[in-house]
């Protein structure tokens, strides 16, 4: 069964509202272009903390390089996700064109409710993506398909992200989204296959389900082009990934520290 599709929605909204940019007018609010507040290229390292396997209570640590960055106002790549621009407004407040997010795998040996299993490969995400920028803030979407392999699934991905507070050094993004998940996507990373059952873990054919997620991203300047960099976000898990053998609890938390230059 198919989840969604928005790509004849998205596709309408484009093209009633956007037009070719060759005499735009840049109303961009680049505080809250992305979820982490910048007023410019930012560069740098972090590390991450997050569950170690899907429906963890255990937490892994990554050390992620940085990059968030705007090349000739058209491509951008912001942490995990990376695209193009293809059409705009004429003030570029809304934007429609195509991104690629990462997503991580998990080694199934390092959760325990997974050992024993296959591990989930790293795989990414391809798809249409939509930013609309208000006076109040900016709405996201963006519909992914797993081109990578490793689900074959598809993700509706819909945020909206409001600046809570502007100063001279310190700034702070509130954000606030839903996750549509199909059921490629959910069984790969939530289901049992038959291959992959215990005494303690029977087989689970996990359906769609939405994810609901909740963040706050911040920006300190601790020089002229230096930055440290924050957030933390809770996910709580849709009842199909929630029911799985392998979760240990729904509520799902994230959070990073970096430190970036700006460029």
């Amino acid at each position: 069964m198919t989840l969604f599709r928005p790509i004849p929605l998205l596709t309408l909204f484009a093209g009633c509202m956007l037009t070719s940019t060759t005499f735009a007018d840049d109303k961009i609010d680049r505080d809250t272009e992305t979820a982490i507040p910048r007023s410019s290229n930012l560069y740098g390292i972090g590390v991450a903390v997050l569950p170690k396997t899907s429906g963890s209570e255990d937490f892994r640590v990554l050390a992620l390089p940085i990059i968030n960055a705007n090349y000739g106002e058209r491509f951008y790549i912001n942490a995990l996700q990376a695209g193009v621009w293809l059409i705009d407004s004429h003030d570029k407040r809304v934007r429609f064109g195509l991104a690629s997010q990462a997503r991580f795998g998990w080694d199934a040996d390092d959760g325990k409710l997974t050992r024993g299993m296959d591990d989930r490969d790293f795989s990414l995400d391809l798809g249409p993506t939509l930013r609309w920028q208000t006076d109040y803030g900016t709405f996201n979407a963006q519909w992914g398909f797993d081109v990578g392999g490793a689900s074959h699934g598809q993700t509706l991905d819909l945020q909206f992200v409001k600046s809570l507070y502007r100063g001279s050094a310190f700034k702070l993004n509130g954000s606030a989204g839903i996750t549509l998940n199909d059921h490629k996507f959910n069984d790969c990373y939530f289901g049992v296959g038959a291959n992959e059952t215990s005494a303690v873990r029977p087989a689970y054919s996990a359906g769609s389900s939405t994810e609901f997620k909740v963040g706050l991203n911040g920006s300190y300047a601790v020089g002229k082009d230096s930055y440290l960099l924050f957030g933390t976000s809770v996910t709580r898990l849709g009842d199909e990934q929630a029911n799985s053998p392998i979760v240990e609890t729904r509520m799902q938390p994230f959070a990073y520290f970096g430190y970036s230059i700006a460029y």
